[in-house]
């Protein structure tokens, strides 16, 4: 996976990677080991991820749209909020 990739690039990762998303349906069923999965192919995807929030590899947190960076490269933004997250994206 990513961290077997990172360490052999020589980049050190001690303790477990943040994961953030900004859908609370996604959140719940990765952090929550009691939601209940009704489709078989979400039950299917979600194992690997509960898997690794389990053995503490991952670690999801709900980002909120008011500072998701990844809206700058998924909807169309004014000007006025694309550099406000760009700014957050550059430090």
């Amino acid at each position: 996976g990513l961290r077997y990739k990172l360490r052999m690039f020589g980049i050190p990762i001690d303790g477990a990677a943040n994961v953030y998303c900004d859908n609370e349906a996604v959140y719940k069923n990765t952090s929550i080991p009691e939601s209940v999965l009704k489709k078989k192919h979400h039950s299917i995807a979600y194992h690997r991820c509960r898997e690794a929030v389990a053995v503490k590899i991952i670690r999801v947190a709900k980002q909120g749209t008011e500072k998701n960076l990844a809206d700058l490269f998924t909807k169309v933004l004014t000007s006025a909020r694309r550099s406000f997250l760009l700014e957050r994206f550059t430090y």
